[in-house]
């Protein structure tokens, strides 16, 4: 974004921006950014805080407004409202097979499948309330996008409705879909409607049977003769210091 906003001001056009790491806007002196202390991937802060968001957003706009220069770097003073931190309660009542064991790839995709079943009706609940939702960018149906996962998982190369998307890419952009629509049904069930990012990965990663088909999917792509395939399992994005199962 640091770029980009050079490229802007270039062109004429004010700009200011929000930076979560501030070495790197150190780095790229951007004409105006707000440094924030929060969660990567939160440059507003937690979610569902309106009024929260709003302030720093405000407070973004407020730097096109300052006359010092030609870089202004300023920081955000007020740390974002506290997040849940703990599990309890959290939906994913099944018993899941475990991923090293030869075989087990029926039952995991089974399991898989009824818990995106499951959490459908937690993320239709979620986007009702809220209006809007992240879902999407990968192309595919919310229907879809679990049988795309389990037919890699099986050794094939999915069906899409487009090339225009590299498979390579759209794996990535499926698996986005996936935890997305885990993390907004997570957000729909009572007393979780604020959950911490990290604990929100340990959760998908080593809880969920999702999780687990993309861990599985990581193993047999590293043991497959198609170097195809071999490719696009290496590429799907797994935090590394879960990226070693659960």
């Amino acid at each position: 974004m640091g770029g980009l906003a050079h490229y802007l001001e270039h062109a004429g056009i004010p700009t200011t921006s929000i930076s979560l790491i501030r070495e790197h806007s150190e780095r790229m002196r951007p004409p105006r950014t707000l440094w924030v202390p929060f969660e990567m991937g939160r440059p507003l802060g937690v979610p569902n805080d309106a009024a929260f968001q709003r302030a720093v957003v405000l407070a973004a706009l407020q730097l096109l407004e300052v006359e010092d220069g030609p870089v202004v770097l300023q920081d955000y003073a007020v740390e974002a409202p506290a997040v849940i931190t703990s599990a309890d309660g959290w939906a994913c009542p099944l018993n899941l097979p475990p991923v090293e064991a030869a075989g087990e790839i029926g039952p995991l995709t089974t399991a898989f499948q009824q818990e995106m079943q499951q959490m459908r009706s937690w993320y239709d609940l979620a986007v009702s309330r809220r209006g809007s939702t992240t879902v999407g960018a990968s192309g595919l149906h919310i229907e879809s996008l679990a049988d795309f996962i389990c037919t890699l998982l099986a050794g094939r190369i999915p069906q899409v409705p487009t090339a225009e998307i590299p498979l390579v890419r759209r794996v990535n952009l499926v698996a986005d879909d996936i935890r997305a629509l885990y993390a907004e049904a997570l957000t729909a069930q009572p007393g979780q409607d604020v959950v911490g990012a990290d604990r929100l990965a340990d959760w998908f990663y080593t809880e969920t049977a999702a999780g687990r088909v993309f861990h599985a999917l990581r193993t047999a792509g590293s043991n497959t003769g198609d170097a195809e395939l071999q490719a696009i399992t290496g590429s799907l994005a797994v935090p590394a210091r879960l990226a070693s199962g659960a």
